[in-house]
Order: structure tokens, then C-alpha cells, then sequence
């Protein structure tokens, strides 16, 4: 199989294989974990990357394909075209392309070299941190996309291989990463789990500061990095309490079409923030239920307890209709 990769704005009447997001108009294959994704069903996994994996066992489904593409660049949708453009070279790294997809998405990874480059990459996105050249980032981002991946994907195997030689893109991220985790691990900040309804509940410390983290490839401020939390506990939900504020967040393992665990169906945030809005000082909005990562927030500190609001968000995710299907047809 000779692929090679092709921005999807100059996609147009080439044969093509998506990965990690939705079929175009000449698409043949599709290879995404993407809610209602045309997927074959024999091929589906967690992450694109491990579909991408999986389809190169089965050569056939390339068959008149000319091209990779992707609407959307992050991390595991860098790993899945990789992979399909350099096949040899991606075997010989599967665990670790996985693992940078697996930090991109979940906020979870098995090695700390691969959580950094899935930071390089992140950074790659950011106009405050990109070695890109600011006319392949002034542009729309279906431009802008092509660019990320055409700069990317041959320095991939570096960043793989010697992420050190990428330290400044990573090392501030690192940093804010690496005191999390160990706030966590000395109980500085505590992790609280009810498993019935798949919640933890994130207990940190009033008087810290917000810092700079990513979310796939999108800049975000967080007391406690988001990668720490998430790979510090396996539930779903994750409400995090500060103080005054308290959120709720719907992690991006509910969003796809995950095989490998059951995921309790995602509810309509919304419900709980008109309730909660009735009964506070402050106004309370939630994000939709196909929101990526759904949050439900305050406008400011909430006149509830803490315990009121772990009771009554308990109390909700455990009566609340379900409000998202990602095996539904798209």
C-alpha cells in the first residue's frame, strides 16, 4: 500500500482515506472513532491510531486509494495518518504512537515522554508556541490544518524517538503536569470516587492559580493539569471542586465510540443547571451533551456547600435520562 497525505481542502476528487474524523465527498474508507462514524465494525477501537493499526492487517480495504486526510489536526489523528503513510516505521513505534493519541484525547498515557510529545504537539497549534511560520497559521483552518500535518508528520519519528530535542515545547506543560501528579499522589489534592455513577470528585486547594495546559490541541487554564486528573482516576465523570467553584466535567471517552469498557450514556447537563440556578445565588450553564467535553459551571462562587453539590450531582447523574448515543448513525 502507497498512500501519500493530502490536505482536505485540496482533497476534491481524489480516493481517500479518512482518519479521526468524517468521510468527505471521495472518501472510500473512513478509519475514526468519531460518534456515528462509518468505521468498519470489525476495525473499531478506542483511539484512530489503533484503527489505523487494525486496517493495515487487511490491505484490500486500500484498494484505489491515493491519499490520507484529515479535517481536524491533534494528536491522534497525527498518529493514524502516520501510521498508514509510514507503515514500517509506525510498527516499529505502535506503542508509543498510541500513547501520544491516548494523551492527546484521554488525557491518559502510559510513558511521560509520550504525554510530552503529545504536548509538542499541542504546541505545534498554539500561536503563542508554534515554530511554524506564521503565514501557515494566519490562515482558515482548513488551510491552517494541511500546514500542521505537512510540517508534522516528517519530524514525527524525532519527536518519537528524542523528545528531548523538543524540550521547550514541552518543558513549562511538564512542569505544571509533573506537580500535579505529585499533589495527587501526596493527597494535596484529593481524588474522591462513587462508582455508581462513574464520578470523581477533585478536591484542590483554594488559593491555587490557574496555568497553562492543553486539551487535545486546544489551550486551556487549569489549577491542576487536566492529564493528571484523568490519569489518576478512571471515571468519567469528573467534578472539581475549588473553593467556592465547582464543575462537572463529561470526559471524551463518553464522546466516541469506545469498545474496550461500557460507558454509562451521557445526561443533558443543562437539567442540573437549571436546577442548581433556582436554588444559588449564581447563574449555573452547562454545555450540550455532543459538546466534546461537556462542563457544567457557575458564574461565580456558589452559595451551596460543597456537600449539596456532590449530593445533588450524585443524585442527577443517577435519574438522568440519557442525551448522547455515539454508535448512533451519524
Amino acid at each position: 500500500m502507497t498512500v501519500r497525505f493530502v490536505p482536505e481542502h485540496a482533497i476534491a476528487g481524489i480516493p481517500n482515506v479518512v482518519v479521526d474524523g468524517s468521510p468527505n465527498a471521495d472518501t472510500v474508507l473512513t478509519l475514526s472513532h468519531w460518534p456515528g462514524s462509518p468505521t468498519p465494525p470489525s476495525l473499531r477501537d478506542d483511539l484512530s491510531a489503533q484503527i489505523a493499526f487494525h486496517a493495515l492487517a487487511q490491505p484490500a480495504l486500500f484498494d484505489g486509494i491515493e491519499a490520507v486526510t484529515n479535517n481536524h489536526f491533534d494528536q491522534d489523528g497525527t498518529a493514524a495518518a502516520f501510521t498508514l503513510l509510514h507503515p514500517g516505521a509506525a510498527f516499529d513505534r505502535r506503542d508509543q504512537l498510541i500513547d501520544v493519541a491516548r494523551a492527546g484525547d484521554f488525557g491518559t498515557f502510559a510513558s511521560r515522554d509520550m504525554a510530552r510529545v503529545a504536548m509538542v504537539l499541542a504546541a505545534l497549534d498554539d500561536d503563542a508556541l508554534s515554530p511554524l511560520p506564521a503565514a501557515d497559521l494566519h490562515v482558515p483552518y482548513p488551510q491552517r490544518c494541511g500546514a500542521l500535518y505537512e510540517w508534522t508528520l516528517p519530524r514525527l519519528v524525532e519527536m518519537i524517538d528524542h523528545p528531548s530535542r523538543w524540550r521547550s515545547l514541552w518543558a513549562d506543560e511538564d512542569a505544571h503536569l509533573g506537580a500535579s501528579l505529585d499533589a495527587i499522589a501526596s493527597g494535596v489534592v484529593q481524588i474522591t470516587e462513587y462508582p455508581d455513577v462513574d464520578l470523581a470528585v477533585v478536591g484542590v486547594p483554594e488559593e491555587w492559580a490557574s496555568q497553562a495546559a492543553h486539551r487535545f490541541t486546544r489551550g486551556e487554564k487549569a489549577a491542576v493539569h487536566p492529564m493528571a486528573v484523568n490519569n489518576s482516576t478512571n471515571r468519567l465523570r469528573v467534578a472539581l471542586l475549588q473553593g467556592g467553584r465547582f464543575s462537572l466535567e463529561l470526559r471524551y471517552e463518553s464522546w466516541v465510540m469506545l469498545t474496550s469498557r461500557a460507558v454509562l450514556p451521557r445526561p443533558d447537563l443543562q437539567l442540573l443547571a437549571d436546577e442548581l440556578s433556582a436554588d444559588d445565588t449564581v447563574a449555573w450553564q452547562a454545555d450540550a451533551p455532543g459538546a466534546l467535553t461537556p462542563r457544567l459551571r457557575s458564574d461565580g462562587d456558589s452559595s451551596l456547600s460543597p456537600a449539596d453539590l456532590v449530593t445533588r450531582v450524585r443524585q442527577f447523574l443517577a435519574t438522568a435520562p440519557p442525551a448522547w448515543d455515539p454508535f448512533a448513525p451519524a
